[in-house]
């Protein structure tokens, strides 16, 4: 059992961080910033050709992070493999150890750097999840006999800042009902959009709420006026245009996000975008200490 699964299981608070895999085979700064993670998450998302931009095979990265002693969250989308494909780097991610898996349909072709590239979306992100079941159960999806069965702890998005809201609440409730046992919410920036989100889905569970660490006022602009499910207050934006240092501002402002979340979900994805050296100094400001099991 993955790490992630036992401790929310156990009604344990978690935090989960993230990073992209290069453009390239350069790796060494995905192993730099694990430095920053360990010792204070759970586990690490490792993003699917996010935006559409080709990057390097997310299952390559969750390997580099399980040798580096830190438990992946394997990012997949449906958007650039077909059935057969999905069941093929599902099953091999399963060998290679990875435990936790983020079903995604992901984004659109359109908004990447191969804008020419034909996209598959044979399934959806609903559908991948009633996939990856099938394989936990030990079958693939035309109902043949696998020789030993994964062992998936099935997670999916969802997006509490969605206008209008029903519709996002029956596709969340539709990914319940395919598998999913957790999900990580788009980046919140008002903690009451997202209890009252809770609310209206009435499920049991698990939801940690997403976070981007802003780093200035020109990223939080950029942000609401480009990505799609993201709402950030003009108080918040406000308050990085006054910052000496936006950066701390930036740590400050996730900081009392994070205590704020706290109180209502079962824990936090940061996504830091590349500069994880942050992370330590979010979660010391929110009242967190590292985790146990990695400094005994």
């Amino acid at each position: 059992m993955s790490k992630l699964r036992k401790k929310l299981e156990n009604g344990e608070f978690v935090i989960t961080g993230e990073v992209a895999p290069p453009k390239g085979t350069d790796v060494s700064s995905i192993i730099e910033e694990l430095k920053f993670y360990k010792g204070w998450v759970t586990a690490v998302n490792i993003t699917d050709n996010q935006s559409s931009v080709m990057r390097a095979s997310p299952l390559a990265i969750a390997k580099i992070l399980i040798d580096n002693g830190v438990e992946p969250v394997y990012q997949i989308t449906a958007r650039d493999r077909n059935r057969l494909a999905l069941q093929s780097e599902l099953l091999g991610a399963s060998i290679l150890g990875v435990e936790n898996v983020l079903c995604l349909t992901g984004d659109a072709i359109s908004q990447g750097d191969h804008p020419q590239a034909k996209p598959v979306f044979d399934l959806d992100s609903v559908q991948m999840l009633y996939t990856a079941s099938l394989l936990n159960q030990g079958k693939d999806l035309a109902g043949k006999k696998l020789n030993r069965p994964t062992n998936f702890f099935l997670g999916a998005a969802c997006s509490p800042n969605a206008d209008p809201l029903e519709p996002e609440i029956i596709k969340t409730r539709k990914k319940i009902q395919a598998g999913a046992k957790f999900f990580q919410t788009q980046a919140v920036y008002e903690p009451e959009k997202l209890r009252q989100f809770i609310s209206d889905l009435n499920e049991d569970v698990f939801i940690l709420a997403g976070i981007v660490f802003l780093k200035s006022a020109k990223m939080a602009k950029f942000m609401n006026e480009n990505i799609s499910g993201v709402e950030i207050p003009e108080e918040i934006i406000s308050e990085l245009e006054s910052a000496s240092d936006p950066v701390q501002k930036g740590i400050e402002i996730t900081a009392r996000l994070v205590v704020e979340l706290k109180k209502f979900v079962n824990g936090i994805h940061l996504m830091p975008l590349g500069k994880a050296e942050v992370v330590p100094e979010i979660l010391t400001t929110a009242g967190f200490s590292p985790l146990q099991e990695e400094v005994s």
